[in-house]
């Protein structure tokens, strides 16, 4: 077994859907940037194969699209992008959200697709996703952004970061540096409205200190990061979740944060995370932060 083999694998789920043929090439360029193999992961619960894009490559009716198609098909996709890459496939007998958070146990990074029908396909985030975004182990990308079956990374040449555990900052600061790209560090703040004075001379008192401890949040999560990436820091007026998603509209990538409780079952993503999952307009990257 090759060096290479032993490292954890970047894991995609697919499912023969465009959404997922996205994901396999968005994880293909992960694999190659972290020098890691790829594993392709189909759950075979998951939903009947629908639509023609598989099925026309394949020269079947889609009712006739079997799982060992579907995954063979996802992997000749992803070294056709890739012709280097080191691949495996997997069909699990198992619904696809528990089968892909327990492969995130063993994964350098979990990739999945949208899941929706029609025009709301990348406006609606599904199940699977959400779930598997919520309590996986690992970083997880949700490819969303792109509507012409390609995944196309560098088109605006940053990579934006919420900032807030030191994980999350170290993540996006990575991405940023394999990509060779400019990072963009943002912290948002609020004046609740509580706080406010009617006093002239104090008007602008609170909005000054929370606009102050932003930047002093934000300063503190930056420092002692290593050279080598450009980076440029933002404090923004708002609600997080609103700045984040208005700031994909010219990033390639989307890093936040979720925090996870020991011994919590339910989902574990926090209103920001679960926002821009839904809005992005790219791809969103929830990095697991332990509390």
């Amino acid at each position: 077994m090759s060096a290479i083999a032993k490292e954890l694998p970047v894991v995609v789920g697919v499912d023969g859907s465009e959404p997922s043929l996205r994901a396999v090439d968005w994880a293909s360029d992960e694999a190659v940037l972290r020098g890691r193999p790829l594993r392709l992961v189909y759950a075979s619960l998951w939903e009947r194969y629908e639509g023609d894009a598989l099925a026309a490559d394949l020269g079947k009716p889609p009712e006739e699209v079997s799982a060992d198609d579907i995954v063979e098909a996802a992997a000749r996709r992803a070294r056709s992008r890739h012709p280097e890459l080191t691949t495996a496939v997997e069909v699990v007998p198992e619904e696809p959200e528990y089968a892909l958070i327990r492969e995130s146990r063993s994964a350098t990074l979990l990739v999945t697709g949208t899941r929706g029908r029609s025009g709301l396909a990348d406006a609606l985030l599904g199940s699977v996703s959400l779930a598997v975004a919520g309590h996986a182990h690992c970083p997880v990308i949700v490819v969303r952004g792109n509507h012409d079956n390609q995944a196309r990374s560098g088109r605006h040449g940053r990579v934006v970061v919420g900032v807030g555990e030191r994980a999350t900052v170290t993540f996006a600061f990575e991405e940023a540096r394999r990509r060779g790209v400019p990072l963009e560090a943002i912290r948002a703040w609020r004046c609740p409205a509580h706080e406010t004075t009617d006093h002239p001379l104090l008007a602008g008192e609170p909005a000054r200190l929370h606009a102050q401890q932003a930047v002093e949040i934000l300063d503190k999560a930056l420092q002692d990061l290593p050279a080598g990436v450009e980076t440029h820091r933002r404090t923004v007026e708002g609600r997080t979740r609103t700045v984040l998603v208005a700031a994909s509209y010219d990033a390639d990538l989307l890093v936040v944060g979720a925090k996870r409780r020991q011994g919590h079952f339910g989902l574990q993503l926090g209103r920001i995370a679960h926002g821009v999952l839904h809005q992005s307009a790219c791809p969103v990257v929830v990095v697991p932060e332990q509390r």
